[in-house]
């Protein structure tokens, strides 16, 4: 159960959970709108983040249903912040926990995890959910393979909304008075949304619900036409926020509309939230402030907007805090051309690509008809591997009947995608023998180029 207001001692750090502060958005707003903007600020969890709150009341859930006994061993797949929320509850109830996370997810995640004496099991990002190395599908086979243990199971398990349903936004309307007009927060699980959304609905119904949603994510297409596109779907950044499936703790009735922020507008908003605000939060809190202020203009005077900061920047020391590495994605601005400038010019093509089900023979036939030296491949219009000459060259040369197997027997991995305002400068460091070509995503009109060595070449020289 989340802390009663006002205790003055907490039998154990589980109490410490909920009533986190409100906290008015003062710079970040300054000439752009007239609205009230409020932050609640999760940070302020004994975890550092929102997700105590839903980790706890699944294990309390869980333990009333039969479902989580003595000695158990806790298993699911996290991005971090569910991972310690349960990690800390095992500690103080007597249970072990082994998480699944993904290679995208910060080493300072990964360490906190691993200091609450959790076993941590690092997965590759770039794959389907049903792929048996994804984190979802190596957790499931956990809980299926170790005896008298329990997968959470945080996109499913409807203790999740629960948990916001009756703590979350019971607590935000009273912090307003009842007078918040708008909800924003970024959607992963769904479980904030959905269960904070839903209780402000039913008190008024005319609060105002946005998603915050990212690039590669396929939430917003859903909304908008029913159709889960699978074209939507590629590899991006931003942490927290955007799913490649639909968990069923997003209800979308609930939901008015989704936003769209891309990796770097969250990556720059996430470091002036602290240096303007001066609230430590992290990257999800960088998406939806990002992606309240391109909404800007549905809020009036009289409109109190509420903003969730999800959780702590201490988890991003390493990512959005750290210079280089904002450099070495290219989210610092930089002087001199940029890909932008490569594709304007023509210099650079849009994506063609094959179908990984293909056989090689037609991606030969591909290359030499468009005179490529690689192409990217893909399954069900997700970009999934790559092919070059060289490489074919040297499968052709060990078995010449390679040419009627499928592309996926020999690809190789995929492109890197980068953000197209990356500077030359900065993407012909990625091109490398091992890796002849990047993916450029221009966000704001959904299109995919491709730049490789030549290209580079054609424009320095």
């Amino acid at each position: 159960m989340a802390n009663a207001p006002g205790k003055k001692i907490c039998d154990t750090i589980l109490d410490a959970i909920g009533h986190t502060p409100m906290i008015r958005i003062n710079q970040l707003t300054r000439g752009l709108t007239d609205a009230t903007v409020l932050a609640k600020v999760e940070t302020f969890n004994p975890g550092n983040s929102i997700k105590d709150r839903m980790a706890l009341r699944m294990i309390e859930d869980a333990e009333r249903e039969g479902k989580l006994t003595p000695g158990a061993t806790i298993i699911e797949g996290t991005s971090g912040n569910t991972g310690m929320g349960l990690a800390m509850a095992a500690v103080v109830k007597g249970y072990k926990c082994i998480f699944t996370t993904t290679d995208k997810q910060s080493k300072e995640k990964v360490d906190a995890l691993r200091a609450f004496g959790a076993e941590v099991i690092v997965c590759p990002t770039d794959v389907d959910p049903e792929d048996p190395r994804s984190y979802y599908s190596v957790s499931s086979r956990l809980e299926h393979d170790i005896p008298n243990s329990w997968k959470a199971n945080q996109y499913d398990n409807l203790s999740n909304l629960a948990a916001h349903y009756d703590q979350t936004g019971p607590e935000i309307w009273d912090q307003t008075d009842g007078r918040v007009t708008h909800l924003v927060v970024g959607v992963g699980t769904g479980g904030t949304i959905t269960g904070v959304g839903r209780y402000l609905k039913e008190r008024n119904p005319k609060v105002k619900v946005w998603g915050i949603d990212t690039y590669g994510s396929v939430f917003k297409k859903y909304k908008e036409t029913g159709i889960f596109d699978k074209n939507e779907i590629y590899p991006y950044i931003t942490e927290g926020i955007g799913e490649d499936f639909l968990p069923k703790n997003v209800d979308f009735s609930v939901v008015d509309a989704f936003e769209k922020v891309t990796d770097k507008d969250a990556a720059i908003m996430t470091r002036r939230i602290t240096r303007e605000e001066g609230i430590f939060a992290g990257n999800s809190a960088g998406a939806a402030m990002a992606g309240l202020l391109q909404l800007r203009h549905h809020f009036t005077k009289d409109d109190v907007v509420v903003v969730v900061f999800h959780d702590h920047g201490t988890r991003y020391l390493g990512k959005m805090f750290n210079d280089e590495w904002m450099r070495a994605k290219g989210f610092l601005e930089a002087a001199g051309m940029t890909a932008r400038d490569l594709v304007a010019l023509g210099v650079s093509g849009e994506l063609h690509a094959i179908e990984s089900s293909r056989p090689v023979e037609d991606a030969v036939r591909i290359m030499s008809d468009h005179d490529f030296s690689q192409i990217s491949v893909t399954h069900e219009g997700r970009v999934v591997g790559s092919l070059n000459e060289a490489h074919l060259y040297h499968e052709f040369m060990a078995d010449s009947g390679i040419k009627k197997k499928p592309v996926e027997s020999i690809m190789q991995p995929a492109f890197p995608f980068i953000d197209i305002s990356t500077p030359v400068e900065l993407l012909s460091t990625m091109i490398t023998p091992e890796n002849p070509a990047v993916l450029v995503r221009d966000f704001k009109t959904e299109k995919t180029f491709i730049i490789t060595r030549s290209d580079v070449i054609r424009v320095l020289c």
